[in-house]
């Protein structure tokens, strides 16, 4: 029980200092993830399915995520070409902009300086590797 409480705090600790600091740049951890997650898609556009699957989200948090998104111009609504009926979200040139600022910002105040020696953060990557793979997150 104790290590599972201790993940899920660190998780909203991390959660809320991703948010402030995206917050200044009018997004949320959310569609940042899904900023990212378009930039690193070999055409900048990715089915709205496929969105959730891949942030493991139900599909009306993904549509919440793409209609803000939608609305600040990061991101449109194009027909999917290989499936008629479906719709894919296309990161725009601001969204792609705004996807690197966040990032650095997060490189900067986020992602590093957890308080974690290098040998403890890849002991601490490593048993989180060992959970989410024995909880069938990636093969």
């Amino acid at each position: 029980m104790a290590v599972v409480t201790s993940i899920m705090r660190v998780h909203q600790v991390l959660l809320a200092r991703a948010d402030a600091v995206l917050r200044p740049l009018g997004l949320t951890f959310a569609r940042y993830e899904v900023l990212m997650l378009l930039t690193f898609s070999r055409r900048g556009s990715l089915p709205l399915g496929k969105i959730g699957e891949r942030l493991q989200v139900n599909p009306a948090s993904v549509t919440s995520a793409v209609d803000r998104l939608e609305r600040d111009g990061l991101v449109a609504r194009v027909p999917n070409p290989s499936d008629g009926r479906g719709t894919l979200a296309r990161l725009t040139g601001p969204g792609r902009r705004l996807a690197a600022r966040a990032t650095d910002r997060m490189n900067a105040e986020v992602f590093s300086g957890l308080g974690l020696s290098d040998d403890e953060r890849a002991a601490l990557f490593g048993a989180l590797g060992t959970l989410r793979r024995d909880a069938g997150d990636f093969a």
